[in-house]
């Protein structure tokens, strides 16, 4: 069945109006200082456990939101539920401008659709359970098999499940994440049964794909991912990216291996508590802006083969309704 057009769908338009209004910036404000910032710093809920990639980028990304802000960016994990209990936090947080989550895109879209089921629709004309605040980075999804998995390729894999029903183990960062959608639409396309393995975030699961605990995994692109790589522990089957990666130029897209549906790549950003000021949201989104435009910031990120988000407000606000319409 095909989508409706996030853009014209009568609940789209309301959803994209509240998403467009709450987030409207003014530009006549600028950076707040320590002297008139909202309380004594920021605190953001960081929706993975340590670690991974998502963990490490946005500690970096504290250190510089702090020099611009002047005021302390502490971060603090709080995993679990697919990304959604950060999330969570901080949609019941006070809207001061204290309080941030850092998440993918796809979280805040679990959010919204449990939303709508609780209240069978009646949510799709309010507006989304938090603010976003400003992009940080597109990530593309790496497909790799751990040693237990049987076949070179992507398609190997694929046929030996389907001679050996419930075999294929493929592990994800949770449920609704980007990994596991990549998991069920190739599933369906392929007509393969497959065991979801969900996990709390990208380090753990990393520790269980080098001990073969699993076949395959969906994770982000990550240093620790590529020397596994170089070093043979793992084996790289696809990428879900817009095309083939510099650092793997050997490896295939979804799409050219013919899963064009499922060739997706991670949006995350920075989401704080409906309406929260728009000249914090304004500040807060500077200071982002200012951190991923630095050379060493963005070195690190384009190292990893991961895309900084350095639009506009709107343009991630536009990125956002994307993913919830997916």
């Amino acid at each position: 069945m095909q989508c409706p057009d996030p853009l014209t769908h009568p609940s789209r338009r309301a959803l994209l109006a509240a998403l467009m209004g709450g987030v409207a910036l003014s530009a006549g404000h600028t950076a707040h200082g320590a002297s008139d910032w909202p309380g004594d710093g920021i605190k953001v809920l960081l929706a993975y456990p340590p670690g991974g990639v998502s963990d490490q980028t946005m500690r970096a990304l504290a250190r510089h939101m702090a020099k611009q802000l002047k005021v302390p960016v502490v971060v603090e994990n709080r995993p679990g539920a697919s990304g959604t209990l950060a999330l969570d936090a901080v949609r019941r947080a006070a809207p001061d401008g204290r309080t941030l989550a850092f998440s993918a895109a796809t979280s805040v879209g679990l959010m919204w659709a449990d939303k709508v089921r609780k209240k069978q629709g009646a949510a799709t004309a309010s507006r989304p359970p938090v603010l976003p605040v400003a992009g940080v980075m597109r990530t593309p999804i790496l497909i790799v098999g751990t040693k237990a998995v049987t076949g070179d390729t992507l398609a190997d894999v694929l046929a030996h499940a389907r001679q050996a029903p419930g075999a294929l183990r493929w592990a994800t960062t949770g449920e609704g994440t980007t990994g596991h959608t990549v998991l069920r639409r190739v599933a369906q396309q392929a007509g393969v049964p497959i065991v979801h393995i969900p996990y709390k975030g990208g380090g753990q699961q990393i520790v269980d794909a080098l001990g073969g605990q699993f076949e395959v995994l969906s994770t982000n692109v990550a240093p620790q991912q590529l020397q596994a790589l170089r070093d043979g522990h793992l084996k790289a089957l696809a990428v879900g990216a817009p095309q083939r990666l510099p650092v793997l130029p050997d490896v295939p897209t979804l799409a050219e291996l013919g899963f064009a549906r499922a060739n997706l790549d991670s949006l995350f950003g920075l989401f704080s508590p409906l309406d929260t000021p728009a000249h914090i949201v304004q500040a807060i989104h500077r200071s982002v802006t200012h951190a991923l435009n630095e050379p060493e910031m963005r070195g690190r990120l384009l190292a990893a083969d991961i895309t900084p988000f350095t639009g506009t407000a709107d343009a991630f606000q536009q990125a956002v309704l994307r993913e919830l319409q997916r």
